[in-house]
């Protein structure tokens, strides 16, 4: 089975003050995306580093997670962190998802500059972070899902199949 990581790193949802409305929606896009059986492994953690190193880790080399997606700790607060998590966990970054995710969200909303989303390969796992706010999720998860499937393939994981209503993978021709 296919197992993908939704990792929501929020303090107030972590302590159950407030709903957690990122990982939904997610596995809401996640969902709409892709056409092959997956299982979400999901948590929901505080704005700590160590914290998001250790579960980013754990979704990684224990569960088995092909694909981890956070949300939350990407802004410029003193306690948006999940960037320096993520960093510090990865053997390679990918500058090129939070180029696109910004561009992309730069075109909607001005703020969108002071998104720090970062994405990266951890063993056969990649991490990509997405900001908090659901409907930006979407509108960033869609702009670089095209080369996700591609990647996994590139660092054999398993091989993701998409709904080519919603998002077409991209794959060179052989």
């Amino acid at each position: 089975m296919i197992r993908i990581g939704l990792l929501t790193v929020s303090d107030r949802a972590s302590q159950g003050v407030y709903e957690d409305k990122g990982g939904p929606a997610i596995r809401e896009c996640l969902t709409d995306m892709l056409s092959c059986e997956w299982e979400a492994i999901a948590r929901i953690i505080p704005d700590e580093q160590p914290v998001i190193e250790a579960t980013l880790k754990e979704l990684a080399d224990v569960e088995g997670c092909c694909l981890i997606v956070t949300t939350g700790g990407t802004g410029p607060a003193k306690r948006d962190v999940t960037p320096e998590a993520t960093q510090a966990v990865c053997e390679k970054m990918l500058d090129g998802f939070g180029e696109q995710m910004r561009a992309v969200s730069l075109k909607i909303v001005p703020t969108a500059i002071l998104s720090r989303q970062v994405a990266g390969i951890r063993g056969k796992s990649l991490i990509v972070n997405l900001p908090g706010k659901p409907s930006a999720i979407r509108d960033c998860l869609l702009a670089v899902f095209p080369a996700i499937p591609y990647c996994i393939d590139l660092i054999e994981g398993p091989y993701l199949t998409t709904n080519e209503n919603v998002v077409t993978a991209f794959r060179p021709r052989k």
